[in-house]
């Protein structure tokens, strides 16, 4: 690779990184140049829809900026969520709050600012989330659904520009988080863990999205791994594009009737 053309791929892959930011959950930026979750095995919201009727209290807990939330169209007066990230409280307590949505900041799975069994079903998708403390948000015969992101999520990306970092969340295995909810007293209605590719077909995209997931990718700058991304470069100029393993899994349980 030549000096002229590494020059021109260190201002692309800055450029990126300068304007690294989300509102909301909005991954449009990068649309077209990476892909992931194109063939799950099942269909989140088609498992929500359902069980879905217009009477039930329902709460998106991590809500992001309330998009999905709201393309369920659910009755505003039965409808809450929850969200802890900064920027997107404020978005939602834009779009949310004026439509009568329960909406309430926070940051903590464990301790979540809604009264007793107020819930018929608790949604969320890779968010965080407490076994105990949903058994106590939710009413007898309630519904949990989760998709979350699993503990080995992206670890073949991570390990190209940050060798041996550690996983960050290594409980999140759908056999550790299938028992706690068991332990709580829930039937498990739907158990399933999936690995998938996941694909970027430009580095300056990747680079965006390790910012994004910065979680996954502690550190991560342009310039501390400049040589490792040239390297994967190289990858996309033979191949077309540069793969990891995303890791997924799902969880549908049902807070047992005493």
């Amino acid at each position: 690779m030549n000096t002229n053309r590494i020059n021109e791929l260190r201002k692309e892959w800055e450029a990126e990184e300068k304007i690294a930011h989300i509102h909301g959950w909005d991954f449009s930026h990068i649309h077209g140049r990476y892909e992931e979750e194109e063939d799950l095995p099942w269909d989140y919201e088609a498992i929500i829809r359902e069980n879905l009727t217009d009477n039930i209290q329902l709460m998106d807990f991590d809500t992001g900026g309330g998009e999905f939330l709201l393309s369920l169209k659910h009755p505003y007066e039965n409808t809450a969520a929850t969200e802890g990230y900064p920027p997107n409280v404020e978005l939602c307590k834009e779009t949310l709050l004026p439509l009568g949505i329960d909406f309430r900041a926070c940051d903590d799975a464990k301790n979540v600012p809604f009264a007793d069994e107020y819930f018929d079903m608790l949604i969320n998708r890779h968010g965080d989330f407490d076994a105990k403390e949903a058994g106590r948000l939710l009413r007898q015969g309630g519904l949990f659904i989760t998709e979350q992101v699993g503990a080995n999520n992206d670890r073949d990306l991570v390990e190209m520009v940050l060798p041996d970092f550690p996983k960050p969340f290594p409980e999140l295995e759908l056999a550790i988080q299938q028992k706690k909810f068991q332990d709580e007293g829930f039937e498990i209605l739907r158990a399933e863990e999936v690995y998938r590719p996941i694909r970027f077909y430009d580095i300056g995209a990747f680079v965006w999205f390790a910012h994004i997931i910065e979680w996954e990718f502690p550190g991560f700058s342009v310039e501390k791994c400049f040589d490792k991304l040239l390297k994967m470069q190289e990858i996309i100029d033979r191949d077309g594009f540069v793969e990891g393993t995303i890791h997924r899994y799902l969880i549908v349980a049902k807070k047992r009737r005493l």
